[in-house]
């Protein structure tokens, strides 16, 4: 019987994202699910291999039913111990799920473009040496108890955490193509007006440096994480 995997999206986006492609490669099949649009979560006992959910435009602080659903689900989720990937906004509602507080820079700074990301304390399993990764958030997280850091940046520290083997949050976005974040600049173009980002040409620029390089991280951090070996390229 072929394994399930839950795809919680918060926005709509260009298809091909590296983690759906290296669960194609792996066999598994997706279950994909859309709250902003009305779509409902399934039970969290429900049988699934894992779950990720996804980067959008909402905050973890967002009173919505949306926000309030999901963080709800993924409390009851992890209750379980069961897989789940907490992308960007993902990684913040996992935090926020468990206590830790969500929140701006405190000088008003962002994240938008390609940033160094270093191994955590707990990291370096993961993440041996710094490695540049893509961004695109205006918030942050504080580790909630219990967390392990498993990536820092300079700017915004906490970058990465698991709260278990099974269970990890990414400031990060691995999973971004330049297909996908070019589309991000030409929708939300404003966010390149606001302190910290970088020009829209450095973007591009770096991604020709850096897209193999993620990749092939994304690629052992997901067979690390599931057990499994396949390719997302």
């Amino acid at each position: 019987m072929t394994e399930r995997v839950l795809q919680i999206f918060q926005m709509q986006q260009a298809r091909g994202d590296r983690v759906t492609r290296w669960l194609e490669a792996a066999g598994y099949e997706l279950d994909q699910r859309f709250p902003f649009r009305g779509d409902a979560l399934p039970d969290p006992g429900e049988d699934y291999a894992a779950a990720v959910v996804y980067g959008g435009p909402q905050s973890a602080n967002d009173t919505t039913s949306q926000i309030r659903d999901e963080l709800a689900f993924i409390r009851a989720w992890t209750e379980r111990d069961k897989p789940l990937l907490g992308l960007c906004l993902g990684a913040q509602l996992l935090a926020a799920a468990h206590g830790g507080r969500v929140g701006k820079h405190p000088e008003g700074l962002i994240e938008a473009g390609y940033t160094p990301v270093h191994p955590g304390e707990a990291g370096h399993d993961l993440l041996p040496a710094p490695q540049p990764f893509y961004q695109w958030h205006t918030e942050g997280f504080e580790l909630p108890d219990g967390a392990e850091r498993i990536a820092t940046g300079e700017r915004f520290p906490n970058q990465g955490f698991r709260l278990s083997p099974r269970i990890y949050g990414l400031q990060f976005h691995p999973e971004t193509t330049v297909r996908i974040f070019s589309a991000w600049i030409t929708e939300a173009g404003h966010m390149l007006e606001l302190p910290g980002a970088q020009p829209r040409e450095q973007h591009f620029q770096q991604a020709l440096h850096h897209e193999d390089r993620v990749t092939d991280w994304l690629n052992g951090f997901m067979a690390a994480w599931l057990g499994h070996d396949a390719t997302g390229r």
